[in-house]
Order: C-alpha cells, then structure tokens, then sequence
C-alpha cells in the first residue's frame, strides 16, 4: 500500500505556489499527494506532474459536486453541468498521472433535502454514473464515489450505498471511497463494511474521527487496518484533513478548532502512526 496527504490540509486550491510542499511530504515518509481542486480551469496539470516526478512523488486527484453541480437534480441541464464537470475531471486527473478520480460526487457537499433519498433521484445517480463509464474508459482512470455522513449529505451516506450504485450503474472503473472519518459515524462495522466492498474498494481516507492526528482519536484501527489488509485492497491510505486557517475550508467542513499543534502535524505524526500500525 502507499500512503498520501491531501493538500487541503494546507490549501483549497493547490497550484504551483505550492510546490514547496513536496519535498518536505517525502521528508516525512509519503508515497505520494492527494492534490484537490474544485475548479479546473488554468489548472496547470502537466506542470505539477512534471514536479511530483522530479520528487519521486505519486498523485491521487479529488475534487468534489459544489455550489448547484448535482448527479440528482430534477433539472436536466443542472445533470448535464455536473457530468461535464466531472468527465473534466477525470481528463485531468489521467493529465496529472493519478489513477484515480475520487470524491463525493452525487449531490452537493452541505445540500440537504429534509426527507430520504427517493427512487427518481437514485435513478438520476445510476444513470449519471453509468454516462461517465465512456470517459473513464478513454482516461483508464477509475472514479471513487465517497459516501459523506448525515451531517453534509443525504445521498449516499454509506459504503453499502455506493456499492449498490456502483454495481446498478454497471461499469467495473466505478468504485466507493471508504473514509473512516465519515464511517465513524455512519457505519456500525467498518471492518465488515470495508471487506464487503470488494474489488469495488478503490481508495481509502484514513482520518481520523475528529479530523485530527491519526491513532489520537476513537477510530478503531486495530479492527479497520488488519481488514484493509484482508480484504487485498493495495492502493492509497490517504490523510484527509483541512486546515482550521483556511476560510472557505474551515466552513465547509466545519473546522471551529485547531485539531493538532500545526497541519505539518497531522501530517508527519499521522503517517508514522499508520505506517507503525501496518508493521506491527
């Protein structure tokens, strides 16, 4: 397995300015950076390749459906914006070198409809997601849709629920992204719900359950890594977490508090807990 930092942890907008960031995410023991844009225009893919090469550094891609984007929205032409932008995203994720395009990709993050999901809008998903099979196929990039808690979405809050999107939507490049942060909350077992995703496991967040330092908080390691290992998932253990400093950041995933000394923090201490964990 190889482990990655996300860099929201130190910016919503990653760029060249922030190139200086990785040597310093190799220093501290990382295999590679989960860059998160959420908008691609000007966005200099081939560049920050060019760099995280130089650095000896793999890449994972995230972004995320903001603002009006929806896979489940009654307007069509809303549907359509939200495809195109993604079908955008998986071309820039295949120019960065990532395998992968991954993210919550259903319904606005924050948007809530103050009932449950209902049989049109789950329709709309499989139907959206099965549309994207064509783009992914020509990037060879495979898509990881992330179940979010009850708190940011009501679509998909569930590993479970992704897998049966996933397999109605019927393309085998669609996966879940399993994160123990949103997991802590939603799913009874994460170890069970871990090892029932399948070979539809195609990327993990390994947060933890305040958002702060892995291994300082109450997520159940000892149970959720031996069945990453079991379940013969080998890709990315990626840290997810988000700088209180930053505005737009800290309001959309509601960071009132610092959650670590520093970001370096978070990073650097986390990876070494992971990596011990995984050893022992």
């Amino acid at each position: 397995m190889k482990f990655g930092i996300n860099t929201l942890l130190w910016t919503a907008a990653f760029d060249l300015e922030h190139l200086d960031l990785l040597p310093r995410i190799r220093e501290w023991g990382f295999d590679g950076v989960e860059i998160a844009r959420f908008a691609f225009d000007g966005f200099p893919a081939g560049k920050i390749r060019a760099a995280l090469e130089r650095e000896g550094l793999g890449c994972t891609f995230c972004s995320a459906l903001t603002g009006e984007l929806s896979l489940i929205s009654e307007d069509a032409s809303v549907r359509r914006a939200a495809r195109e932008f993604l079908a955008d995203g998986i071309r820039v994720a295949a120019e960065l070198g990532s395998e992968v395009f991954l993210g919550p990709f259903c319904s606005p993050v924050g948007k809530h409809s103050g009932r449950r999901p209902n049989e049109e809008e789950w329709k709309r998903a499989v139907d959206g997601f099965g549309e994207l099979g064509k783009e992914l196929d020509a990037c060879q990039i495979r898509l990881a849709h992330e179940p979010l808690n009850r708190f940011e979405t009501y679509f998909t809050t569930t590993a479970a629920d992704v897998f049966r999107l996933c397999e109605e939507a019927g393309h085998p490049r669609l996966g879940v992204l399993f994160d123990t942060f949103h997991a802590n909350i939603e799913e009874r077992d994460s170890a069970s719900s871990i090892l029932a995703c399948g070979s539809r496991l195609h990327h993990i967040h390994t947060c933890e359950s305040d958002r702060g330092i892995p291994g300082t908080g109450q997520v159940h390691w000892r149970e959720i890594l031996p069945a990453i290992q079991r379940s013969g998932y080998d890709g990315w253990l990626v840290i997810e977490s988000f700088g209180s400093r930053i505005e737009e950041i800290a309001a959309a995933a509601c960071i009132w508090r610092d959650m670590a000394p520093s970001a370096d923090a978070i990073a650097r201490e986390g990876v070494a807990f992971l990596r011990e964990q995984l050893a022992a």
